[in-house]
């Protein structure tokens, strides 16, 4: 079956200022809009089953593909982000100023410290391959996640020893190849060319 993975589109900022409610960002104007190349993007392609993590940005990037399609996204919370849990958030394109310590890490190919990598990982692969499961044969299954989501799968599928191997651009897709032998092949990683004139420097 072929797998497609999809970063969410560009979201809101939020700053905790002291609040214990999770972050739970939706998209801004420009994520929006970038959400909509994706009903191009995958023009002409089959897509037999859709997937969102629960988070508010993932659900409303699938929202045109679904509209478009005629598909009922399935939301799994298993597909959640890393910081799900915490009280901000801070889209990739801040953080260098925001939190210069944890953008070097991550741009090295490390998760924040305070995420356990392992569980992490775990989750997420447990979740795709669930999915993959699922959808048996020539199927192909999209799925609207996180960039550190995608990523954690990926690198566990090629033997990666850093979570963050790729830098994901919002609504890039990445391809791969499922087999029911358990060959795992990525066909593409990070197609951007139905949004790149959307993404900015």
């Amino acid at each position: 079956m072929l797998l497609i993975l999809v970063r969410h589109a560009l979201p809101e900022r939020v700053d905790g200022n002291g609040s214990t409610a999770h972050a739970d960002p939706g998209l801004t104007a420009d994520g929006h809009a970038q959400a909509t190349r994706l009903v191009d993007a995958l023009a002409g392609e089959p897509v037999d089953a859709l997937y969102t993590s629960t988070m508010r940005r993932a659900v409303q990037t699938a929202a045109p593909l679904a509209a478009a399609r005629g598909l009922a996204a399935t939301t799994r919370a298993d597909l959640r982000e890393y910081d799900a849990e915490r009280a901000e958030y801070v889209p990739i394109g801040q953080m260098a100023q925001a939190d210069p310590e944890t953008f070097a890490r991550m741009r090295a190919g490390h998760l924040p410290v305070h995420v356990d990598a392992e569980a992490f990982t775990g989750r997420v692969r447990s979740a795709l391959e669930e999915i993959v499961a699922a959808h048996p044969g020539r199927s192909t299954a999209v799925v609207v996640a996180h960039a550190g989501v995608l990523n954690a799968y990926l690198a566990a599928v090629l033997g990666i020893d850093r979570s963050l191997p790729f830098p994901l651009d919002y609504v890039g897709l990445t391809r791969v190849v499922c087999a029911r032998d358990g060959m795992r092949k990525p066909r593409t990683v990070n197609e951007i060319g139905h949004v790149a004139d959307l993404l900015g420097s």
